[in-house]
């Protein structure tokens, strides 16, 4: 014996302290404990099966959950195989050794659902006593009861005979867990936990079992009525949204055993929000209630049950060990949720309306994650744009073959441009829209204008047919811009719209993260990204003022100020005016400055007032002509009546 041999000291277990720590903090809930007992109870059918064939085919197996209220307890009885008195003192009173698993590994069977021997000290966690009255098939004219609170000790003993093998778990409640004993409540917690068990559970005297759904991928169906079957599975379990459509998922390649049905859900579900609701059974009991990892991070809108026999769980039985078989399950359900939407496009149009319909903003990012998706839902998934959801290709088509999306919010200055040329614009400030807009420009091989870049802005504002003059440039933009704008000579459509304000993307992301609590709120990654895109800009142009030289309106300004009339800075205020009004708009109604150079909307309406003062000031009688005198300055820009003009 080596001297470290001879060292050696015996391990010393605290059990009080050890069965305080398993039965109160090992769960995450008390109704863990009805589960647990409820699946011993199944395990307890599939034991006798295995021992006892020919006694196990004369009798009906059956679980039943009682409460009482009244007495505060509440009974799970079985007729399975039951326990000897050595089986009571060797699995049920040892922490750490079940039989279920011992039997498990010798036979191979996969029905038996218990592995670490933990299950039965659960119902510690909710009741002061748990007594268990149960009758062996081995020794079916022997019946023994056990009993113990707080489960460090218990006691044997001999009890009145049973009429056949099995057994009663009869726990009297802790008083703060009291309501598990409503029969109602156990019906909804059961529904859930034991709804793909094969042995029926019942809740009192209730005829029908809690698992009485018909379980589509189990049972024959006629394939006529297979789809109607996963819809009523769907629309029974799920617990926050109706089915829009359901899909099998039965994977085919070997990665897992798994098997189930997924749902596409209805209801609101944003790009920033997570309704992933997927539901795990270990041979046909609740593991996971919430197991939304395995799902892809881009379906928000599904949800589903699958069951598996090669998963495995944690010693809670509350989730699952992130292992291979873990991993390959994940990538089924991403390749089944991708086939199943692809199958429902193609066999179901009406679903398929209602899925684009109620999650296109969710699908245009989750098209960005898989490129199947991606190929699937370019001409269909909709996108936000100035005139409603439309598909790319709608607004392709509209654009004459280019596809226009905003980097800004709209409103103001962009939101008239954008109604003047009757052009649908995309809404490249919502979730996922510009990045999936990019990628279709590029699968489609057609132009993307993305106004508020200079690219974009380069294509939508051409240059003048001639350069202004450096003095009437100087009198524009003194006459029509405010301060941190620049005032630009362009073309562009329509020429009714004589300017237009484009604030500087740039620029504004550089005042938002050079604010005071930027470094709070942008984490430091980002906003070192975001200091090397704004470099290149100092923030003193905020917006850039085009002014549209095809415009009528814009040409008599011009020509008014050529010919030294005074009239040209009334012309030119009421453009100003306009520009504010226009601004002002898209800004909430506000009537303070309205956004980057947007004036003051109290200026601008008195500036039209004087505007109109002076359109309308008093008739003069002109004693050479005997005509009303117009204010000369204004003579170039309005025709008189007796010419047969037309106001400009």
């Amino acid at each position: 014996m080596s001297e470290g041999q001879e060292n050696l000291r015996t391990t010393e277990v605290d059990l009080g302290g050890l069965v305080s720590v398993l039965a109160t903090h090992l769960y995450s809930t008390p109704l863990v404990a009805l589960r647990e007992l409820v699946q011993n109870a199944h395990d307890s059918h599939t034991r006798r099966r295995l021992e006892d064939p020919a006694g196990a085919a004369g009798h009906a197996p059956r679980i039943t959950v009682r409460g009482d209220v009244a007495r505060r307890t509440v009974s799970i009885e079985d007729t399975g195989a039951g326990l000897t008195e050595p089986e009571i003192h060797a699995y049920l009173a040892t922490v750490g050794t079940g039989y279920t698993r011992l039997l498990r590994e010798v036979t191979g069977n996969e029905e038996l659902i218990g592995a670490f021997g933990l299950g039965f000290l659960s119902a510690f966690s909710v009741a002061e006593e748990v007594t268990v009255t149960t009758v062996s098939h081995r020794e079916p004219q022997l019946c023994h009861r056990y009993r113990s609170r707080g489960g460090e000790q218990y006691s044997v003993e001999p009890a009145p005979p049973r009429p056949s093998p099995g057994t009663v778990v009869e726990l009297t409640l802790k008083p703060e867990h009291g309501h598990l004993a409503d029969e109602q409540a156990l019906r909804e917690v059961l529904g859930r936990y034991c709804v793909l068990l094969t042995v029926p559970v019942h809740v009192g005297d209730d005829e029908e079992p809690v698992n009485h759904l018909l379980v589509p991928w189990r049972e024959p169906v006629p394939e006529a009525r297979q789809y109607a079957a996963r819809m009523e599975f769907a629309a029974a379990f799920g617990r926050r949204f109706e089915p829009l459509t359901a899909f099998p998922f039965q994977p085919l390649d070997g990665g897992t055993d798994a098997i189930g049905l997924l749902w596409v859900q209805d209801g609101g579900s944003y790009g920033s929000s997570d309704n992933r609701d997927l539901a795990v059974y270990l041979r046909g009991m609740l593991l996971a209630d919430d197991a939304r990892d395995l799902l892809p991070s881009w379906a928000g809108f599904i949800g589903g049950v699958v069951e598996s026999n090669r998963l495995t769980p944690t010693a809670s039985r509350e989730d699952l060990q992130r292992d291979d078989h873990y991993r390959a399950l994940q990538q089924a359900l991403t390749d089944a949720v991708v086939n199943g939407l692809y199958e429902t496009a193609r066999l179901r149009p009406a679903a398929w309306r209602r899925i684009l319909a109620r999650h296109g903003q969710d699908l245009l990012g989750a098209a960005l994650c898989d490129d199947r998706l991606f190929t699937l839902l370019a001409d269909d998934v909709p996108v936000p744009t100035s005139q409603g959801d439309l598909t790319a290709g709608a607004l392709r088509a509209a654009g004459q073959g280019a596809v226009h999306v905003a980097l800004g919010s709209g409103g103001g200055f962009e939101e008239m441009l954008y109604r003047a040329m009757q052009v649908p614009i995309a809404r490249g400030d919502r979730y996922a829209v510009l990045p999936f807009l990019r990628r279709y420009a590029q699968l489609r091989d057609c132009r993307i204008v993305e106004l508020g870049s200079e690219s974009g802005n380069r294509e939508l504002f051409r240059d003048p047919e001639r350069p202004l003059p450096a003095e009437e440039l100087g009198w524009l933009t003194a006459a029509l811009a405010e301060e941190g704008e620049q005032l630009v000579p362009a073309r562009f459509d329509p020429p009714a719209l004589p300017l237009v304000l484009v604030p500087d993307r740039e620029a504004e992301l550089k005042a938002r993260i050079e604010d005071d609590q930027a470094d709070a709120r942008i984490p430091s990654a980002a906003l070192r990204l975001a200091r090397a895109f704004t470099a290149r800009t100092d923030g003193t142009v905020r917006a850039r003022l085009y002014l549209n030289t095809a415009s009528p309106a814009v040409q008599d300004l011009l020509r008014a100020y050529r010919g030294g009339h005074t009239g040209s800075a009334t012309a030119a205020g009421l453009l100003r005016s306009l520009k504010v009004i226009m601004a002002t708009a898209g800004s909430a109604g506000s009537a303070g400055p309205a956004g980057p150079g947007g004036g003051d909307l109290g200026a601008a309406l008195a500036g039209i007032g004087t505007a109109v003062a002076a359109l309308t000031a008093p008739v003069v009688p002109v004693p050479d002509t005997g005509q009303d005198a117009l204010p000369a300055d204004l003579r170039t820009l309005f025709d008189d009546d007796e010419r047969g003009g037309s106001t400009r």
